[in-house]
């Protein structure tokens, strides 16, 4: 990033008009002595001029201080601890050279000392250093301009959003990403920077902070990485998280990764708008497939998935996360999909081949599916009902397939919200007496019609007499106003007793 030296003390050693000479070698410093920023140079002969001192600094003396019989290790030791960075001596000012003590005790507290020469005054050395620090702001603000520049380049270029967060990674000349609201990697600059492992580390770190609806930016350190993370959004309205490779930035590079977030939370709000209109487009045409006319939708679509499909119903599914994932997909592995919303939840039809992706999307998103079986595009209606009475009938997350539903039992099919509540009225008087008085005519019923309304078997499956069964058959029918003497009552019944929830 940086266009001119920095200002350290190393910066102004190299400048040949001050004639500034290191007294130590480098090799006897402790390491990065000599190129730590440099925020200022001061000049005092006080026997102790700490309190009027600040860290990050160099220090300018004559020595005229040591005649007063100054304890010079404890001196340079207060000097270290206070942080200042290096030490200029004058020579030949007061005394000639620089006393033997001075040197042996920058050595021991591996404080810098430098020797200033007698034809550089102190103010042409803090002038030098002055220069330098403004030379470096002049620089750092001039590519803080190009590189905004750059970045607006960049972000009219067919893929905005992507050329400008590679375009921040090249002009930081770091790793730099873009996560979006589901916590995926949409942009990775460079590419194979980081590996696979770590990048899946960081995705979750990022759901995190998306999660918890943080905003502004924080340090992230995994492993011998260390990031700086920023939200792109605000409030409940969080889009994504910018990620860069990188440990601090200084206020330019902050101020070009601020007009960065705002034009990422622009180019995604954009996004989202022409995301809205397309999934009111979507709605409609899922009307006329509903109509089995595939006509409109292939005029307005240019294409859809080849028959034969299968549809998809996902119940509490997250619309735009969803949606995100297969155009993701799609560009991989070029798997045609059509995807809807409506009060049912997100419709998804694929072709039969790919019906093995509906898994992974449950599983992904935590979600349930109904799955009908393969179907026509003039059939889309039924294989639409299909995917919602399988839908239905699944419990927990995952796909369920219609086939595997209507399999298993065709009461199982018709156990609605609205069957259960019915038989569960119809059944409220026998549990009403079961919960009151502890007895077990609901148990009974069932074990009767299980073995086939014969009173003998029965009655020996629940450890009964068989006129104590007969006793509690009558008196339930009596209680649900139903003839069990007859057939379509015992199948009523069973009914009943199959879609209550127990």
């Amino acid at each position: 990033m940086a266009t001119t030296d920095q200002p350290t003390l190393r910066a102004l050693l190299r400048r040949r008009d001050l004639g500034l000479a290191l007294v130590p070698r480098e090799t006897d410093l402790p390491e990065g002595a000599l190129d730590r920023p440099l925020r200022w140079v001061h000049s005092s002969d006080l026997a102790d001029p700490t309190p009027f001192l600040s860290e990050d600094l160099a220090l300018l003396t004559t020595g005229t201080q040591f005649d007063e019989a100054v304890a010079i290790d404890t001196y340079v030791g207060r000097l270290a601890d206070r942080g200042v960075l290096g030490l200029g001596f004058g020579t030949d000012v007061h005394r000639s050279g620089i006393p033997d003590e001075l040197i042996s005790a920058c050595e021991v507290h591996g404080m810098p000392l430098f020797s200033v020469p007698y034809r550089t005054p102190f103010i042409a050395v803090a002038r030098a250093h002055s220069e330098a620090i403004a030379a470096q702001a002049y620089a750092r603000r001039s590519w803080a301009l190009d590189t905004q520049r750059a970045l607006a380049l960049a972000a009219l270029r067919p893929s905005g959003l992507e050329a400008t967060i590679a375009e921040l990674g090249r002009r930081l000349d770091v790793w730099s990403g873009m996560f979006d609201a589901a916590g995926a990697l949409l942009v990775s600059h460079p590419r194979d920077r980081l590996d696979a492992e770590l990048l899946d580390a960081l995705g979750e770190r990022v759901m995190e902070i998306l999660t918890r609806g943080l905003e502004a930016g924080q340090s992230l350190t995994l492993g011998d990485h260390t990031f700086m993370l920023f939200t792109v959004g605000r409030g409940g309205h969080l889009r994504g998280v910018i990620a860069l490779a990188i440990d601090a930035l200084d206020p330019e590079a902050r101020a070009v990764v601020t007009s960065v977030i705002a034009m990422a939370g622009l180019a995604m709000e954009q996004s989202e708008q022409l995301a809205r209109s397309r999934r009111r487009l979507h709605a409609q045409l899922l009307g006329s497939l509903l109509s089995d006319e595939p006509a409109l939708a292939r005029r307005v679509l240019g294409s859809l998935p080849p028959a034969p499909v299968v549809v998809a119903v996902a119940a509490d599914a997250p619309a735009g996360p969803l949606t995100d994932w297969w155009e993701r997909h799609r560009a991989d592995h070029g798997t045609p999909v059509f995807l809807a919303e409506s009060e049912d939840g997100v419709t998804m039809c694929l072709s039969a081949g790919d019906e093995a992706l509906l898994d992974q999307v449950a599983m992904r998103f935590g979600i349930r599916i109904g799955v009908s079986e393969p179907e026509a595009y003039d059939s889309f209606a039924r294989a639409h009902a299909q995917a919602l009475t399988a839908l239905r009938q699944q419990g927990t997350h995952g796909a369920a397939r219609y086939a595997d539903t209507v399999g298993s039992s065709i009461l199982t099919a018709l156990a609605t919200d609205e069957a259960r509540l019915v038989a569960e009225s119809r059944l409220a008087p026998v549990r009403e007496h079961d919960a009151r008085t502890g007895s077990d005519l609901e148990r009974s019923l069932r074990t009767w019609l299980e073995h086939d309304a014969k009173a003998e078997s029965a009655a020996i499956a629940l450890g009964v007499h068989r006129h104590t069964l007969r006793s509690r058959i009558s008196q339930a029918g009596a209680m649900l106003d139903i003839d069990l003497s007859t057939f379509p009552a015992r199948a009523e019944l069973w009914t009943i007793l199959q879609t209550a929830r127990d």
